[in-house]
């Protein structure tokens, strides 16, 4: 029975080492989530630092190019706004007439006013501009740009309308450009050319539109007979009608009548080639008439 026994062991038994203590040790603050476990500390690589510095300097670069953007848009806006309006007048206008500068200011601040994008320099459509200062002023001609007189200030430039011909209507005088455009305050020297009414009608202010088409018509014929080589002297409204025109030409004392109703190009060809006939002729009848197209009677 002794074999199976297990024998005493009478050896004293070894005391407690300090290693076999178990010290709880905390590492809460040595080792953190997400870090690699190296030891007792893991340290950012200069690798990781420099990556992290790349980003920084990528969102202050980003941050800086958006404010640089939107304080360049902004001082473009400055710059290009109209607060005020400053007119000056091209052409070779009469020294003795002074031009009230300040009226035309008033209607292109009226056009901005009601039209406020257009303050805006490069917004700005100067056709329509141009529309709405020739219907208010119908003496200008044309309106530019020209540029700035200091910060909010834009500087517009407009042409006068240079009259060819001129017509008394009820004591009220009218003026008509080489395009057809009547008006009736003009900055040059009177024209030539005068309108005589022979007609005797009392004209009414409602009959202004009717005086006016003529004074297209006398005016688009001043200018196209000038450039064909003949000089006006008179331009005549017959009596008894406001649908025809006399001319009376230097070259040669002629007398020559148009109809307001046929194309003035055409009659101005007619009218050149009558003239250079009688003048080679040395004829000179009464009066031509060029009234009917590729006609001319003469008596």
């Amino acid at each position: 029975m002794s074999l199976f026994r297990r024998k005493k062991d009478n050896t004293i038994p070894r005391r407690r080492l300090e290693a076999d203590v178990d010290v709880k040790v905390d590492l809460s603050d040595n080792f953190k989530r997400n870090q690699t476990i190296s030891g007792a500390l893991s340290s950012v690589t200069p690798r990781q630092k420099t990556h992290h510095l790349a980003i920084k300097r990528r969102k202050v670069l980003t941050i800086f190019l958006i404010v640089l953007m939107v304080a360049l848009t902004i001082w473009l806006l400055i710059i290009n706004m109209t607060a005020k309006v400053s007119v000056s007048v091209i052409g070779s206008i009469s020294s003795s007439k002074n031009i009230d500068k300040s009226s035309y200011e008033k209607v292109i601040q009226d056009y901005l006013d009601a039209n406020p994008i257009g303050r805006l320099r490069f917004f700005l459509d100067q056709n329509t501009l141009r529309s709405y200062l020739v219907n208010k002023m119908p003496e200008v001609e044309n309106i530019s740009q020209a540029g700035t007189d200091g910060l909010g200030v834009s500087v517009f430039r407009i042409a006068m309308r240079k009259p060819v011909a001129g017509w008394m209507i009820n004591n009220k005088q009218y003026f008509v450009d080489a395009n057809g455009v009547s008006f009736n305050l003009n900055y040059f020297n009177d024209p030539s050319v005068q309108i005589i009414d022979q007609n005797g009608v009392s004209l009414q202010s409602g009959d202004v539109v009717v005086s006016q088409r003529f004074l297209s018509f006398v005016g688009l014929t001043v200018a196209q007979a000038t450039n064909n080589g003949y000089t006006v002297i008179q331009a005549i409204l017959p009596s008894g009608t406001t649908r025809e025109l006399e001319l009376r030409i230097k070259e040669g004392d002629y007398l020559v009548k148009l109809s307001i109703d046929r194309p003035v190009g055409e009659q101005i060809e007619d009218m050149v080639v009558a003239l250079k006939y009688f003048i080679s002729k040395g004829q000179k009848p009464q009066y031509i008439d060029i009234r009917v197209s590729g006609k001319a009677f003469y008596k």
